[in-house]
C-alpha cells in the first residue's frame, strides 16, 4: 500500500512538490513568529542600551567624610563592600573635596579630583599625566587663562562655605599644599560613560569653569580637607544589560540597596537603570502584543491553505477515489489512498518548514538587527511539533467529504445542489469576529485576552464575506457575456464559480491579500506616527538643553546670537500653577515661524506668533555700569528695588530706603558692568502700619504701567514721569510693581486642549492670561498645553527665577557653530538632540522593530497564496485542458479558447488582490487603533491614524505582481496543451 501512495506522489510529482512547498511555508510561519519575537526583545534592549543615558548606564555608591582636616587615608572598604554582589560592572574610585587658591573669586571652589585611571580618558595637551604625590591636571581652558604652563607650583587650601556676610562664599580652612602642574588636558569625550553622574565639565557663573583639578589617590591623604565625597562608579560592561540578565539584575540591585542600608545609612546609592530596565520591558511588552496581532492571522491563514490546497487535489482525484470505493475496498485502504500522497507531501513539507522559519528569522535578524545579543536562538522551534500536528490535521479535515461521499457524489464534477450555504464553520467565525471586536471596544483597545484575535477574525471573516458576495457577481458576468456571444470572457468566469473549491481558492487569495493589506496599513500609520513624534515631539529639527538659567539671561542669549530669529529660539517651560497643572512653553515669538516644527491643521506659525505678540515693547535700558534712579519721595517708609537683567546674568538690585523730597540713588550692579535692561520696579513699605505715599520716578522716562497683581496702588504719567499713589501694607508683605508699558495684562497664550486659567515657572506671582489661539497639539508637548511669548513673560515676571527646563531650539538653517555662537554668550549646552535624534530612538523601540514582523507576514501571506494559486493551476490543467479540446473539436474558436485559458486567473487574482486590500483596510480601521505604535511614553500628539493611499496602491502593486506572474505563466501552459 505504502508503494501504491509513493507511486500516486511520484505521478503527481509537480503538485506534491507545490504542495510540499505550501506546506513548508505554512510551518515556517507558524515557527516564525515566536523567533522573531525572541529576536525582536533582544534588539529592544539593545535599542534601548544604545540610546540610554549615563545614568541609565552606570550606578554610583556615594560616601561623604567630614571634617578630615589633617587627612587620612581614602577608604573605600565601606563603599566597595556593597558592589560585591553585583558582578558584570567595571568599577572606578573618586574622592572630590573643595579647595580655594587657584581662583580669584571666592563664589565657588575649585574641585580637587582623583578620578581613576583618568590618564586614559583625557587628552594630554601639554606636559605629562600624573604620576606622583602633588601631580595635578588642569584644564586647557584655565591653565590658559591662569597662565599656567608645566611645572609651575599652585598652593590650594580646603574649603569651607560661609554666608555670613549674606552672601554664600567660601574661605580657606586648614594649612595650603603646594601642588606642581604635571601638565594640562582636554577631556576626550565628556559625555562618555566612565565620567558617571558627577557633572565634571559642567560650567556656569555659580560653579566655575567646568573643568576639575585632577590629582592621584596619594595627594589626597597628604591634604587637608573639610569635607570628601568619595564614590565608586560602575558602568555596566557589555552583556550585563541583555534581556536574559533583566529580572537578575533587578534582583541584584534590590539586594544592593538593602546591603547598603545594613552597612551604612548614609551610603546613597545613585543610579537610573531600573529606569531603562522598565523601558525595555515596555519595549518588549509592545513587541508582545504586535507581533501576535499578525502572527494569528498568518498561521490561521497558513492552516487554511493547507486545508484548500489539499482539498482541491483531492477534488481533483475524486475519479480515482470513485474506482477504489466501487471495488469495495476496506474503509482504512481507502482512507489511506485517499489521504496518503496529501500526507506524504504535507509531512515532508512541515518537517522541513520548522528548520525553514527558525533559519529564515535568523537570516532577518542577522539583516535587521545586526550584531545585537547572541547567537542564533532555536527556542522558537519547540512550537514547531505543534505546527507540524496541526498541518496535519488541516491536510485531514480537508479530505473528510472525498472519505464520506457516495460514488455518485465523487463522480460529480461541478457542486451538488445546495452546497452554496454557509458552512457551520463560517457561521461560527462570524460570530467568534463579533463577539472579539466587541469585547476590543470594551476594553478601550486592551490586546488581552480574546481581544487579541479580534485583528485575525475580522480580517478572515471579512474576507470570506466578501468572496461570497463576489463570486456570485463574476458568474452574472460571465452568464451575460455567454448571452451576447463573447464565449472567451463566458468560459473564463464559468470557470471560476463553476468549479469545485473555486470559492475557497478565491477566499484564500482574498485572506491573503488581507493579511497583507493589514501590515501595509500598520507599517505605513507606523512609520507616519514616528515621524510625526520625532518632528513634532522633538519640537524643531535642533533641540539644546542648557544648564539652568533665567528666562530673560536665555533670551537675551539666544537674541544676542541670532539678533534676527532665522534659525535660534530661546524655549523654557512652564506650568499653570493650577491644582490640575498644564505644561506650558514659553517661547521667543520673533523665531517661531523660522525655527519651530509646527502642526498640521493648525493656524499658521506667523498668525500666531503675531497673536502672541501684538506689539513691540521697547526696553528701559542702562548703558552701565551704573544704575541711577532719580525719585521725589513724600515719605522715609518706602524701599525702591529695580529687576533688572543682562547677558552676565539677572538681578533685582535693592536702592535702599527713600528719603523724603527729591534724590538720585545709585547702584553698581555686576549684571550692568556692560549694560542692562530694566524689567520691572518694585515699591514696599517698612514698619507695620499702612504706608499711603507718593512718589515720582523722574529717569526712567514715562513708559511704566502698574502690574495687575499689586495693590490698590495706582500709577500715572506726566512730564515728570511716573508718578504712583502708593497704598501697601508692609505687616502683609504688599508690594506695588511696575511692568514696562505696552505688554498685554493678562498675557496672550495659544494653547491646545482647555486654555490654561494661569501661569507660573519665570515669576514668583501667578500670571494671569488671555487665550487667543487654539492650537490641534503644541510643538514637543502634545495635545493639552500651551504658548506665550518669553519676552512678555519676562517682563511681567518679578523675581529672578530660572527656568524649569532651559532650551534653544535651532533650525535646519542654523550654522555649524551654532553652538559655538551660544556657548560664547554665556550658556552652557547639557543635552543636544532633535528630531533626527528622536527619530533614532523611535525606530530602536519595540514597536517599530515588531512592524518588521509585518513586512514578513506580508511575505509570507503572498507566498502563501501565490503557493495554493500554483497548485490549484496545477489541479485544473488536467480537466479544463479536457473540457477545452472536447470544445475545440466541436468547433469553439481559437481566439475563444485563448481567452478562457489566458483570463481565467488573471482576473481571479487581480479582483482577489483588490478585494484583499479592501479588506485590510476596513480590518484596520476596525482594530488599527487599538495597536501601540506610538513607542514607550509618547508625548499625547495628534498621530495619524490611517496609512497615505499611494502607499497603499504601492503596496497593492506589489503583491498582485506575483500572483499575475503566477497566473500568466499557468494560463500560457494550458493555453499550449489546448493549442
Amino acid at each position: 500500500m505504502m508503494s501504491l501512495v509513493l507511486a500516486m506522489v511520484w505521478h503527481r510529482r509537480g503538485q506534491a512538490v507545490t504542495l510540499a512547498l505550501l506546506s513548508l511555508l505554512a510551518v515556517a510561519s507558524a515557527v516564525a513568529a515566536p523567533a522573531y519575537l525572541i529576536a525582536a526583545d533582544r534588539a529592544v534592549a539593545a535599542g534601548q542600551v544604545a540610546t540610554a543615558s549615563t545614568g541609565e548606564l552606570t550606578l554610583t555608591v556615594r560616601g561623604v567624610q567630614d571634617s578630615m582636616i589633617g587627612g587620612s587615608d581614602n577608604d573605600f572598604a565601606d563603599l566597595g563592600g556593597t558592589l560585591i554582589a553585583l558582578p558584570g560592572f567595571r568599577y572606578f574610585y573618586s574622592a572630590e573635596t573643595p579647595a580655594v587658591g587657584l581662583e580669584k573669586t571666592d563664589r565657588y571652589p575649585t574641585r580637587l579630583v582623583f578620578r581613576q585611571d583618568v590618564c586614559a580618558h583625557v587628552t594630554i595637551v601639554t606636559g605629562r599625566c600624573l604620576f606622583g604625590e602633588s601631580d595635578v591636571l588642569l584644564g586647557e581652558r584655565t591653565a590658559e587663562r591662569l597662565g599656567l604652563v608645566p611645572g609651575d607650583d599652585i598652593t590650594l587650601s580646603g574649603a569651607a562655605p560661609d554666608g555670613s556676610v549674606g552672601v554664600p562664599r567660601f574661605v580657606p580652612v586648614g594649612r595650603p599644599k603646594t601642588l606642581v602642574v604635571a601638565g594640562t588636558y582636554r577631556a576626550t569625550e565628556p559625555g562618555e560613560t566612565y565620567w558617571g553622574r558627577h557633572g565634571y565639565f559642567v560650567s556656569g557663573a555659580d560653579v566655575g569653569s567646568g573643568e576639575p583639578v585632577f590629582t592621584t589617590s596619594m595627594t589626597m591623604p597628604a591634604t587637608d580637607r573639610t569635607r570628601t565625597e568619595l564614590a565608586i562608579d560602575g558602568v555596566a560592561a557589555p552583556g550585563v544589560l541583555d534581556v536574559d540578565r533583566i529580572d537578575r539584575l533587578r534582583a541584584e540591585l534590590r539586594r544592593l540597596d538593602q546591603s547598603a542600608a545594613e552597612l551604612d545609612e548614609t551610603l546613597q546609592i545613585d543610579t537610573d537603570i531600573p529606569r531603562l530596565l522598565d523601558r525595555i520591558d515596555q519595549g518588549r511588552a509592545a513587541s508582545g502584543l504586535l507581533v501576535p496581532v499578525l502572527a494569528v492571522p498568518l498561521v490561521l491563514l497558513a492552516c487554511f491553505s493547507i486545508y484548500l490546497t489539499v482539498g482541491y487535489g483531492a477534488d481533483g482525484r475524486q475519479s480515482e477515489l470513485a474506482v477504489v470505493a466501487l471495488r469495495g475496498a476496506r474503509w482504512w485502504s481507502r482512507w489511506w489512498l485517499a489521504a496518503g500522497e496529501s500526507l506524504v507531501a504535507v509531512l515532508a513539507g512541515a518537517l522541513a518548514g520548522c528548520l525553514a522559519g527558525q533559519l529564515l528569522i535568523n537570516v532577518v535578524a542577522a539583516v535587521r538587527f545586526p550584531g545585537v545579543g547572541q547567537a542564533a536562538d532555536w527556542s522558537s522551534l519547540r512550537y514547531a511539533p505543534l505546527a507540524a500536528l496541526i498541518a496535519l490535521l488541516a491536510a485531514v479535515a480537508a479530505q473528510r467529504r472525498q472519505l464520506t461521499r457516495p460514488v455518485a457524489g465523487l463522480l460529480r464534477r461541478i457542486p451538488a445542489p445546495g452546497s452554496g450555504r454557509v458552512p457551520f464553520g463560517e457561521a461560527v467565525l462570524l460570530v467568534l469576529a463579533v463577539v472579539t471586536g466587541v469585547q476590543l471596544v470594551l476594553s478601550d483597545g486592551s490586546l488581552t485576552g480574546v481581544g487579541l484575535f479580534a485583528p485575525a477574525l475580522i480580517l478572515l471573516t471579512l474576507a470570506l464575506l466578501l468572496s461570497r458576495l463576489l463570486l456570485p457577481v463574476l458568474g452574472r458576468f460571465a452568464a451575460r457575456a455567454l448571452r451576447r456571444g463573447r464565449l472567451g470572457p463566458a468560459l473564463a468566469g464559468l470557470q471560476l464559480t463553476r468549479r469545485p473549491g473555486a470559492s475557497r481558492l478565491f477566499a484564500l487569495l482574498v485572506a491573503a491579500a488581507a493579511v497583507a493589506g493589514y501590515a501595509a496599513c500598520a507599517v505605513d500609520t507606523g512609520t507616519l506616527g514616528r515621524d510625526t513624534q520625532a518632528r513634532l515631539g522633538a519640537g524643531a529639527s535642533r533641540v539644546l538643553t542648557v544648564q539652568p538659567v533665567s528666562g530673560r539671561q536665555l533670551l537675551a542669549a539666544v537674541r544676542a546670537a541670532d539678533p534676527d530669529g532665522h534659525w535660534a529660539m530661546a524655549v523654557t517651560q512652564l506650568s499653570s500653577g493650577t491644582d490640575h497643572p498644564v505644561s506650558g512653553l514659553a517661547v521667543d515669538s520673533q523665531a517661531l515661524a523660522a525655527v519651530a516644527t509646527w502642526p498640521q491643521d493648525a493656524p499658521q506659525a506667523a498668525t500666531v506668533a503675531g497673536r502672541l505678540r501684538p506689539v513691540a515693547v521697547e526696553p528701559t535700558v542702562v548703558d552701565g555700569p551704573e544704575l541711577a534712579v532719580d525719585v521725589t519721595s513724600s515719605s522715609n517708609r518706602l524701599q525702591l528695588s529695580a529687576s533688572v537683567s543682562s547677558l552676565d546674568g539677572e538681578a533685582t538690585i535693592d536702592l535702599g530706603r527713600l528719603r523724603v523730597g527729591r534724590a538720585t540713588y545709585r547702584e553698581r550692579p555686576v549684571v550692568c558692568r556692560a549694560g542692562c535692561r530694566i524689567n520691572g520696579l518694585q515699591v514696599s513699605g517698612s514698619g507695620a502700619a499702612q504706608v499711603k505715599a507718593r512718589l515720582t520716578i523722574h529717569s526712567l522716562g514715562d513708559r511704566w504701567l502698574m502690574s495687575g497683581t499689586s495693590t490698590t496702588s495706582t500709577a500715572t504719567t506726566g512730564p515728570d514721569g511716573v508718578t504712583i499713589e502708593v497704598d501697601v501694607s508692609p505687616s502683609y508683605a504688599e508690594v506695588a510693581r511696575l511692568r514696562p508699558a505696552g505688554v498685554p495684562d493678562p498675557l496672550p497664550v495659544a494653547y491646545a486642549g482647555a486654555a490654561p486659567e494661569a501661569i507660573k515657572g519665570l515669576a514668583d506671582d501667578t500670571l494671569r492670561v488671555d487665550p487667543v489661539t487654539a492650537l490641534p497639539a503644541v510643538p514637543q508637548l502634545g495635545r493639552q498645553a500651551y504658548l506665550v511669548d518669553l519676552g512678555y513673560a519676562g517682563l511681567l515676571a518679578s523675581g529672578t527665577k530660572r527656568a524649569q527646563v532651559a532650551q534653544v531650539w535651532l533650525s535646519p538653517a542654523a550654522p555649524a557653530d551654532a553652538v559655538a555662537r551660544l556657548t560664547a554668550q554665556g550658556l552652557t549646552v547639557a543635552d543636544d538632540t532633535g528630531t533626527a535624534a528622536v527619530r533614532a530612538r523611535l525606530d530602536r523601540q519595540g514597536p517599530a522593530l515588531s512592524l518588521g514582523f509585518y513586512v514578513l507576514a506580508a511575505a509570507l501571506a503572498t507566498l502563501l497564496g501565490v503557493g495554493a494559486l500554483v497548485l490549484t493551476v496545477a489541479v485544473d490543467r488536467g480537466r479544463r485542458t479536457e473540457d477545452l479540446v472536447a470544445m475545440r473539436i466541436q468547433g469553439l474558436r481559437r481566439g475563444p479558447a485563448g481567452q478562457a485559458t489566458f483570463w481565467t486567473y488573471p482576473v481571479l487574482v487581480t479582483a482577489a488582490v483588490v478585494a484583499g486590500m479592501l479588506v485590510g483596510l476596513a480590518g484596520w480601521r476596525l482594530t488599527g487603533w487599538a495597536l501601540p505604535l506610538a513607542g514607550v511614553d509618547p508625548p499625547d500628539l495628534p498621530l495619524p491614524a490611517q496609512p497615505r493611499w499611494g502607499v497603499l496602491f504601492g503596496w497593492t502593486g506589489a503583491i498582485l505582481l506575483p500572483y499575475l506572474l503566477a497566473a500568466v505563466a499557468g494560463g500560457r501552459d494550458l493555453r499550449k496543451r489546448v493549442g
